[in-house]
């Protein structure tokens, strides 16, 4: 069995049955205990599972779109804010899922934009702005996130290129990892860099170190990151060391 076809079938079976020993995963795919582990150490490499004493598991689990979105909401604004005043009249923006990116996409009213998303609220809040050319990605949808992700999506992005990408997180590292809790999104975001010209992290204070096991990219592959406060001195200086601007949501300059 190739190695690409027993990790489809190791994150079916954590995503469908919780955390799985070694031994049962070898059991279920037929190959050595010592293959079952090499391959639980790519897959945390690639940060879609967490490996736990004689296993692995998959954290998948996030909040429905309608609470998150009830939360934090004057720190997000502030942030949408600030990173709308980023973008130039005509320019193509990608925005990414979550609830930061749609108080943003509310900053968009009355330009003469592109913009590009996932996002189905997004897409709600911008589909009458008839200044606004419109592109909704396809895919599968999360009902529950009111996203669309998956091969789709991902094809999608292939065939375009944006100005900017306007990145979502549930939490960055003090490395300047950027994480998510929910495994399905993470190969749309990493595709959704690839197809952009500059990358924003939007990120308020609660998401220094937050949550999420499974690692979108790395600060290497950011050129901003939008907070609403100051950033901890440890990730502070790891996104600096790449060559991240930190930007203070109502400051005019660097944080």
């Amino acid at each position: 069995m190739l190695a690409e076809r027993r990790h489809q079938l190791i994150l079916r079976a954590l995503r469908s049955g919780g955390p799985a020993a070694v031994t049962d995963l070898s059991e279920q795919l037929g190959v050595s205990p010592a293959t079952v582990r090499r391959d639980l150490l790519k897959l945390e490499e690639e940060g879609l599972l967490t490996r736990v004493h004689g296993g692995a598991v998959v954290d998948e689990g996030d909040q429905p779109f309608a609470e998150v979105a009830e939360v934090r909401v004057a720190e997000k604004d502030a942030i949408a804010a600030r990173a709308a005043a980023m973008v130039a009249d005509g320019q193509s923006v990608l925005l990414d899922i979550g609830t930061t990116a749609f108080r943003l996409a509310r900053q968009l009213h009355g330009r003469r934009l592109t913009v590009i998303t996932s996002n189905l609220v997004v897409y709600e809040e911008l589909a009458d702005d008839e200044g606004i050319e419109l592109v909704l990605l396809g895919g599968m949808v999360r009902r529950e996130y009111r996203s669309l992700v998956g091969f789709l999506t991902e094809d999608n992005l292939r065939q375009l290129h944006a100005d900017w990408l306007f990145l979502g997180t549930s939490g960055v590292r003090p490395g300047g990892q950027v994480m998510d809790t929910t495994v399905v999104e993470v190969p749309v975001k990493r595709a959704m860099i690839k197809a952009s010209g500059k990358v924003v992290l939007l990120a308020d204070s609660a998401k220094f170190p937050g949550t999420g096991m499974a690692k979108v990219c790395g600060p290497e592959d950011l050129d901003v990151v939008v907070t609403d406060a100051p950033v901890d001195a440890v990730t502070r200086s790891s996104l600096e060391e790449a060559g991240v601007q930190v930007v203070l949501a109502g400051k005019a300059g660097a944080a």
